[in-house]
């Protein structure tokens, strides 16, 4: 535990020292979901600026009339709407992975990285970071869909029980054992997005591979440090939405914003703490130590004597 608390509180250092990368990255997320939104919202004022209904999704949410809307011809294809918006989300985790390096480099460095370098470890790591993201994609894709389709083959068996709580108890346990396994598939990614960066590894199977052994010979303190951080997580989350359902009246738009945004923001410190606590660990047992090269010491040859001059004959 004493060595958890080392990763969550150096994690949390870097995170602390770097809190403009957290903003900047909120930033870019808002300005990509503006335009990720925009075709919707065109669609939906055209419709609700001339109809009374719309007073039933200002002042609380009917979701009859969102339907109702959704089936009118005027508002169009939901194509219309929802491809603008996949097309953002895609060119998001492109920004993720151009941005993410310079990231790593900043929290393993000991002083206020200039943007010079920033960008040098963003551009040198772009085509890395594409490949990592593609194989986990793969891999976090494949083992998700293999244990939901367990889990409901599970679920469906214990429905033919006579207890009436056994589905709903088994369905719990499998949402648990599948948040820890891609927990598990998160933190291999991350040490091995580390590797990549802070070795200057071109060869991203190396990273994936070295990635994967660390994982499972620190999974206790890696796993441990990942889930008090979701936990952290899930109670930014539940405390925003607390706030919301409290304290934003329904028709006040200005509060909403600052509430929903301000909860958004938040919910970024534990991405980046987690990946704080990736780089601890690489610099921690990841690292190979640089070993200081000692000069030899040089024995002085000795200089050959010198041949016996005799003496001068007396009177020659």
């Amino acid at each position: 535990m004493a060595e958890n608390r080392g990763l969550l509180s150096t994690g949390l250092g870097m995170v602390g020292r770097n809190k403009r990368y957290i903003l900047w990255f909120y930033l870019l997320n808002l300005t990509l979901a503006e335009f990720g939104v925009a075709a919707f919202r065109n669609q939906a004022h055209a419709i609700l600026d001339h109809s009374l209904e719309s007073s039933r999704l200002v002042h609380s949410f009917d979701l009859s009339v969102l339907i109702e809307m959704f089936a009118r011809p005027e508002f169009g294809p939901t194509m219309a709407s929802t491809m603008p918006a996949l097309y953002f989300v895609t060119l998001f985790f492109v920004a993720a992975a151009l941005f993410l390096p310079g990231v790593f480099q900043g929290y393993a460095s000991t002083y206020r990285l200039p943007r010079e370098d920033f960008f040098r470890a963003c551009g040198r790591n772009l085509w890395r970071f594409i490949r990592l993201m593609i194989v986990a994609g793969i891999v976090m894709g494949i083992l998700a869909g293999a244990l939901f389709s367990i889990q409901g083959a599970l679920v469906k068996k214990a429905g033919d029980s006579t207890n009436e709580l056994l589905g709903f108890e088994v369905q719990m346990a499998c949402l648990a054992v599948i948040f820890v396994v891609m927990t598990t598939l998160r933190i291999w990614f991350d040490l091995a997005e580390a590797d990549v960066v802070l070795s200057d590894q071109r060869a991203v199977r190396k990273s994936i591979g070295a990635g994967f052994r660390h994982t499972f010979r620190g999974l206790g303190r890696l796993l441990g440090s990942y889930l008090v951080i979701a936990i952290v997580g899930a109670i930014v989350l539940v405390g925003g939405l607390w706030v919301w359902m409290r304290f934003v009246p329904p028709d006040n738009l200005l509060r909403a914003f600052v509430v929903s945004q301000l909860t958004l923001l938040l919910l970024l410190i534990p991405r980046f703490w987690q990946r704080g606590v990736a780089v601890a660990y690489y610099q921690r047992k990841m690292l190979v130590p640089v070993v200081a090269l000692q000069p030899v010491p040089v024995e002085p040859v000795p200089s050959p004597a010198s041949p016996a001059v005799p003496p001068p004959v007396p009177g020659s």
